[in-house]
């Protein structure tokens, strides 16, 4: 995806929750310390309804909860993961992506809202697009350029991150699916039906390079 403007003098460092940070690993320590769990797959129906916010912060299980899911996102090759794709009915995500820009973004959120934008500020980029609860496929799927979410740390902190570029359709695409939305609804239904019938005939490759990685890891 193109920029729009110069970004030759662009930060690059790490953002950690939207702050930049000098040094990070090159895997987040949360996956060091999480668990790997199975990654729910389109026809599941926790994919399809609003997850409840989280309530209870700074706790054991939310902590355990953000690892584990930095983990089983890292041995998928995501982009980011939310909460109900874990099957677990809670409004979070996590993300670890480097944009276009060459930017690594890292992090957690939830009970996330997304700005509203002003028509007239709307721009919607088309790029390719997949998901880890519809293994294999990828399809062209329009988004807006740039994204604000606003929420909670797990420690109940408030957050705003701002993404632009492929860091704010990751942020759109994962707080569609605590809505209970999967980017195949944004398809015609051709499409979305031929994208289905690609994932049942890869998925099972998808979920063997999922297990292979998982073992170099040790999860």
């Amino acid at each position: 995806m193109a920029a729009r403007f110069d970004d030759s003098s662009q930060d690059l460092r790490v953002r950690v929750q939207g702050v930049p940070v000098d040094s990070f690993p090159r895997f987040a320590p949360e996956v060091e310390r999480g668990a790997v769990r199975r990654i729910t797959v389109v026809g599941e129906e926790i994919l399809r309804r609003p997850c409840r916010e989280v309530t209870e912060f700074g706790t054991p299980e939310l902590a355990r909860l953000v690892d584990d899911m930095f983990a089983t996102n890292q041995v998928a090759e995501g982009a980011g993961l939310a909460a109900n794709q874990v099957d677990v009915d809670l409004r979070l995500f996590v993300w670890d992506i480097t944009d276009e820009w060459g930017v690594r973004h890292v992090g957690h959120i939830a009970n996330p809202v997304l700005d509203e934008v002003a028509p007239e500020r709307r721009r919607l980029v088309e790029e390719s697009e997949g998901c880890l609860s519809v293994p294999g496929p990828y399809r062209m799927v329009p988004r807006l350029d740039r994204a604000v979410v606003r929420g909670r740390d797990r420690d109940g902190g408030p957050l705003v991150i701002e993404g632009r570029g492929y860091f704010a359709r990751c942020l759109q695409h994962e707080t569609d699916h605590l809505r209970g939305h999967l980017y195949l609804d944004r398809l015609a239904q051709r499409e979305r039906k031929t994208a289905l019938r690609e994932m049942e005939t890869s998925k099972e490759e998808t979920f063997a390079r999922r297990a292979v990685l998982a073992a170099k890891l040790g999860k």
